[in-house]
C-alpha cells in the first residue's frame, strides 16, 4: 500500500475560485523553483493526483489568533499562501470536508496554533466532532516557539491523545516566516519531553537534512518524511546518501507535499537519485532500499494503522 503522508488541502473547491487569489499573490517567492503557481489547485486537482496512492493524509496550516503577540514583540505576521491564513477552526473545517466526500481515500490532520486560547478546546473538536487523526504545525509559519511553554502544552495533550504530529522543518521563501523555529535540533528537546509523541520532521529539514538525520536516529517514534526534495538534485542525492551513511533510510516515509510536487513524481524520481554521479566515483544510494520507502506502512508506523 502507498501513502502519501504529506498533501495540503486545497484551498479552492473549484477553478473559479483561483483566479482572484492568483491575482493577489504579489511577488512572493514561489515554494518550488520551476512551479510558481503549485499552490492555485482545487479539489479536482488533488484528486486526480492522489489516484497514484491508496491513501493520503491531508492538512493545512493555522494562522495565529485575532491579536495575537508574537514572541519576539509586535503583532504576529500573516504569512500567507494565497492570501491570509485562516485560523484554526475554518482551516480544520475545511481539511474535514475533503476527507468526508472521500474518507476511503483521505485521512486528516488539523492544525491549531499554540498560543491561541481555545487550542485544547479546538483539538477536542477537530478529533471528536471532525474525526481529525494527528496535527499539522508549522512554527515558522505560525510563528511560535517550538520549544515555548504554549507549544509544550500542545504537545503533552497531543501525547495524551495519541495525535501524531507532523512539522514543516527546513528553510521557507515567506518573508516573516522565522527559519529558526523550523530548525530541527527543537525537535531532540521535544520528543525527549514527550517520547510517547509520534513526530514527523518534514523535507528531511531541507537544507538541515544531517541535523535531521541526527534528530530521528536518536529517538525511535520520530521520522522524517521525503517530500519537496527531488526537484533539487544534489541536494536530494547528499542527503540520501547522508541517510545511507547513518543507517535510517529505514525512519523515512513517503510524501509528496502536493501541491508542490505529486506523488507519482516523488515516486518516480527515486530510481534517478544516482544519475547526476554518471562517470565519477562518488558513491550511490542504494535505490532498492530506497524505493522501499514508497510502500512503507506509515500509517502503522504513527499509530494511525
Amino acid at each position: 500500500m502507498i501513502v502519501d503522508i504529506h498533501t495540503h488541502t486545497p484551498r479552492f473547491k473549484t477553478r473559479a475560485e483561483v483566479q482572484p487569489a492568483a491575482a493577489a499573490r504579489g511577488d512572493r517567492a514561489p515554494m518550488r523553483p520551476d512551479r510558481p503557481d503549485a499552490e492555485l489547485t482545487t479539489w479536482d486537482d488533488y484528486l486526480a493526483a492522489m489516484e497514484y496512492v491508496d491513501r493520503a493524509v491531508v492538512f493545512n496550516i493555522a494562522g495565529p489568533p485575532p491579536g495575537d503577540r508574537a514572541p519576539h514583540g509586535g503583532e504576529s505576521p500573516a504569512v500567507p499562501l494565497a492570501g491570509e491564513r485562516p485560523q484554526a477552526r475554518a482551516v480544520n473545517d475545511a481539511t474535514a470536508a475533503l476527507v468526508r466526500a472521500h474518507p476511503e481515500k483521505l485521512i486528516g490532520f488539523m492544525s491549531v496554533h499554540p498560543r491561541d486560547p481555545g487550542m485544547l478546546e479546538e483539538m477536542e473538536r477537530s478529533a471528536g466532532d471532525l474525526g481529525l487523526r494527528g496535527i499539522k504545525l508549522g512554527p515558522n509559519y505560525q510563528n511560535f516557539d517550538p520549544v515555548g511553554d504554549d507549544a509544550f502544552r500542545l504537545y503533552a495533550r497531543a501525547q495524551e491523545k495519541g495525535l501524531p504530529i507532523l512539522f514543516h522543518q527546513g528553510t521557507s521563501p515567506v518573508r516573516f516566516a522565522d527559519l529558526d523555529y523550523a530548525h530541527p535540533r527543537h525537535i531532540d528537546r521535544v520528543a525527549s519531553r514527550f517520547p510517547q509523541l509520534r513526530i514527523v520532521l518534514a523535507h528531511m529539514a531541507h537544507p538541515w537534512q544531517t541535523d535531521c538525520i541526527a534528530v530521528i536516529r536518536k529517538h525511535p517514534n520520530v521520522w522524517a518524511d521525503i517530500s519537496a526534495l527531488h526537484y533539487r538534485p544534489w541536494s536530494y542525492y547528499t542527503c540520501l546518501r547522508l541517510a545511507t551513511e547513518w543507517s535510517v533510510l529505514d525512519k523515512l516515509l513517503f510524501g509528496s507535499d502536493f501541491p508542490v510536487a505529486t506523488p507519482r513524481e516523488t515516486a518516480e524520481a527515486i530510481p534517478h537519485v544516482n544519475d547526476l554521479l554518471e562517470g565519477t566515483k562518488l558513491p550511490r544510494v542504494p535505490v532498492d532500499e530506497l524505493e522501499a520507502v514508497v510502500r512503507r506502512n506509515s500509517l502503522e508506523a504513527l499509530g494511525l494503522g
